[in-house]
């Protein structure tokens, strides 16, 4: 088993009360399952998303992650656990305009010290594997919405990470375009025995999982 999500909850406070958005949430993914997370807007997907990569804490439960308790220590020890462990796919890909598409995959590497050499030559390796080899020196507002994807998609298993989380990683995109990332992402998870788990609301990205979880309200169902 890779990832344990054991009665997971999340309750923000709003005025004088407070709004539970996740309830008991409970589930596990084995190592190498590619798994969809479906439920319509509102339903705690994201929420649910954050909590398992680390960027926010339970207010009750915990995730692990092979065995580790995901969120705890300072803020150093959970940064380095986000970028060893934790590959992120946005939306809204979340690539910064200012660096080429290369060192925008390589950036996950630059960040945990990986010497330029050897970051450089991963890099080049997972644009090969996306397609976009030969737009490595640019930048990303030249690109399409499908290669700015693309580009994520390298990024997010750059580190080799044992899980991958993409939340809505269609969502920006025309069903060809959205199709051809589908593919492409489940068939390099495959490859490189990656674990996914993608949060969506669309049917047709659904399909591509190996298996499927639905949210509804807060609540698995």
């Amino acid at each position: 088993m890779l990832l344990e999500v054991r009665n997971l909850g999340k309750r923000y406070p709003q005025g004088t009360n407070f709004v539970d958005v996740l309830k008991g949430v409970t589930f596990h993914i084995e190592r190498g399952e590619f798994v969809a997370l479906k439920g319509p807007s509102g339903s705690g997907k994201s929420t649910l998303l954050q909590l398992v990569g680390g960027l926010d804490h339970p207010s009750t439960g915990e995730v692990r992650l092979e065995g580790e308790v995901v969120g705890m220590g300072n803020d150093r020890k959970v940064s380095k656990f986000r970028r060893r462990s934790v590959g992120f796919i946005f939306q809204a890909y979340h690539l910064i305009p200012r660096l080429s598409v290369k060192q925008n995959v390589a950036l996950p590497l630059q960040l945990d010290g990986t010497p330029t050499s050897k970051r450089n030559r991963r890099s080049h390796e997972l644009l090969e594997c996306v397609g976009l080899g030969h737009r490595a020196n640019s930048f990303p507002l030249e690109l399409s919405g499908g290669e700015m994807q693309r580009v994520a998609i390298a990024r997010a298993l750059v580190a080799d990470p044992p899980l991958v989380l993409a939340d809505e990683p269609t969502g920006n995109l025309d069903s060809t375009n959205a199709s051809h990332v589908m593919e492409l992402l489940y068939s390099l998870a495959k490859r490189l025995h990656r674990t996914v788990l993608v949060v969506t609301h669309d049917n047709k990205v659904a399909m591509y999982a190996d298996r499927q979880l639905e949210l509804v309200d807060g609540r698995l169902v």
